[in-house]
């Protein structure tokens, strides 16, 4: 066992809950609250519906205690099976949290992995539930920075976030370091590799493979508890990434995660927000708008052009996106929805938006997601952004009130404003001295139509 692995084995197994810090905890219950905003905003989605039904089909349970409710519809799979759908409806909701290093997303496994999880062991603590959540976070990003640093192509989350889901996993259930080891060389080995700008060119459900990264995770975690071997894994145990876990329980990645104002892919975002505040200090409407050019960043480039015909190129089309901003104000579920992919007044926008790579932004990414807009008028005048980073993330925080405002808009249309807020109540409280996670579990499980 490498040194390196017993750093992150002592971390992920050994640290008790009040050793994390309070800042810590803070942040991983509001991220806890996003995610769940997210999934239950998704539940009525296609995938989301699809993700369930299929792990009914193919991942049932022969093991009781291997067994476990899916999120907001109650229904018992395996606690893999439960994981892979709460991840991959949430995942086809591009609502979901990041970070910026990782170019990818944590929330949307870990989340689900420790609802999933919360169902095969004994009740355990509101702090505890926090740890295991930093853990998951801690561990999955820099998993994720390591796979970036070591290959040249850019692999989707589920590639990485996977080794996450194995320590929250192994925490919660007890795996010795030896076991957790096996788990995660298991759990890198079988990753989905899947390649990100593959899926940016072809927009699909496939979205950032997270559900597969959740039920390659849950599943790792259970072979290698019952004896099942794998090669070390070397996004921790090679040397040539030691360094991206010198820092591990020193800097906390988990309070510089990134919270999305928007359902959209968060490439587009920083174009969205330039057009935002072009609008409201210039007091303009659609109406004033000749031609909108966007400069930006490559792989936010390369986002879907023209008019989407589906949710799954919605959410990844960065022309869409500012028109919808520019015609409404807002971007929410409606618009990428339904009757919102065949707009007549946002397509005719979209028309009138251009996309340029900018390399000043190319070479800022993917530490930060920086666009500038340019607005033509109508009666001629040009109106310059200057460059503009996304909102959500550390260079540009939304406040806690946002955070949770943003919760409510998207739990409430499924739960009912009388659930969505008492959800809201236990995850906030789940930092409280006796404090338990079933305090949440409570309200997590049952169908969103049931109060």
């Amino acid at each position: 066992m490498t040194d390196t692995f017993q750093t992150v084995a002592d971390f992920a197994l050994n640290r008790a809950a009040q050793e994390f810090p309070d800042t810590a905890r803070k942040a991983a219950a509001l991220m806890l609250l996003d995610t769940l905003g997210i999934t239950i905003g998704s539940g009525p989605m296609q995938a989301g519906r699809i993700a369930r039904e299929s792990a009914v089909a193919l991942f049932g349970a022969g093991d009781p205690g291997l067994s476990a409710r899916m999120l907001f519809d109650g229904r018992r799979v395996s606690v893999a099976g439960a994981a892979y759908a709460a991840a991959t409806q949430t995942d086809n909701l591009d609502g979901h949290d990041g970070y910026n290093p990782t170019k990818g997303h944590i929330g949307v496994v870990v989340v689900p992995a420790l609802a999933a999880l919360a169902e095969t062991v004994q009740d355990f603590s509101g702090p505890e539930a926090l740890a295991a959540v930093i853990v998951g976070y801690e561990v999955a990003g820099r998993a994720g920075i390591s796979l970036h640093d070591t290959v040249s192509d850019y692999h989707t989350s589920g590639a990485w976030n996977a080794l996450g889901v194995v320590a929250v996993a192994s925490r919660l259930r007890g795996l010795t370091a030896e076991q957790m080891r096996q788990a995660m060389g298991i759990a890198e080995f079988h990753g989905p590799r899947s390649q990100m700008m593959r899926e940016i060119a072809n927009p699909t459900m496939l979205h950032d493979g997270s559900g597969w990264g959740a039920l390659v995770g849950i599943s790792s975690a259970v072979l290698a508890e019952k004896g099942f071997t794998g090669a070390p894994a070397i996004t921790i145990e090679a040397a040539d990434v030691a360094p991206h876990w010198q820092d591990l329980g020193d800097f906390w990645q988990m309070e510089h995660q990134y919270v999305k104002p928007y359902p959209i892919c968060r490439w587009a975002h920083a174009a969205i927000d330039a057009t935002r505040a072009l609008m409201r200090e210039n007091d303009l409407t659609y109406r004033d708008i000749a031609a909108i050019h966007v400069n930006t960043f490559r792989e936010s480039a390369c986002l879907f052009q023209g008019m989407p015909d589906d949710t799954s190129k919605a959410q990844y089309s960065l022309p869409f996106a500012v028109a919808t901003m520019v015609a409404h104000g807002r971007i929410g579920v409606e618009n990428i929805t339904g009757a919102g992919l065949a707009e007549p007044l946002v397509a005719s926008i979209v028309e009138r938006i251009s996309v340029s790579e900018a390399a000043r932004h190319s070479d800022r990414f993917p530490e930060s997601r920086f666009a500038d807009v340019s607005i033509t008028l109508t009666d001629g005048r040009i109106l310059e952004s200057g460059d503009v980073h996304a909102r959500g993330g550390p260079e540009a925080p939304m406040d806690e009130t946002e955070v949770i405002d943003k919760f409510m808009e998207f739990a409430t249309p499924s739960m009912g404003a009388s659930r969505a807020a008492a959800i809201r109540d236990a995850v906030i409280g789940l930092g409280a001295p006796g404090s338990k996670f079933s305090d949440l579990g409570a309200l997590i499980y049952a169908p969103a139509d049931q109060t």
